[in-house]
């Protein structure tokens, strides 16, 4: 259930941060099948998450 609640967001990732979109379009570059790399992006997005509530901070977009 929680990986398609994040699926979305991780593909959404991929099309509008430029960081996400960036490892997506580097992996598959390099011959990895796109569900993969989207994989990828989701678990990125995972630990990232899991990073902010650790160190009790809000996501601050970074300037481009």
């Amino acid at each position: 259930m929680l990986r398609r609640a994040i699926s979305m967001p991780a593909l959404v990732a991929t099309r509008f941060n430029p960081a996400m979109k960036a490892t997506y379009e580097r992996l598959v570059r390099s011959g990895k099948p796109p569900n993969l790399a989207l994989t990828a992006v989701l678990r990125k997005l995972l630990v990232l998450a899991d990073a902010l509530i650790r160190d009790d901070r809000e996501w601050a977009k970074t300037a481009p």
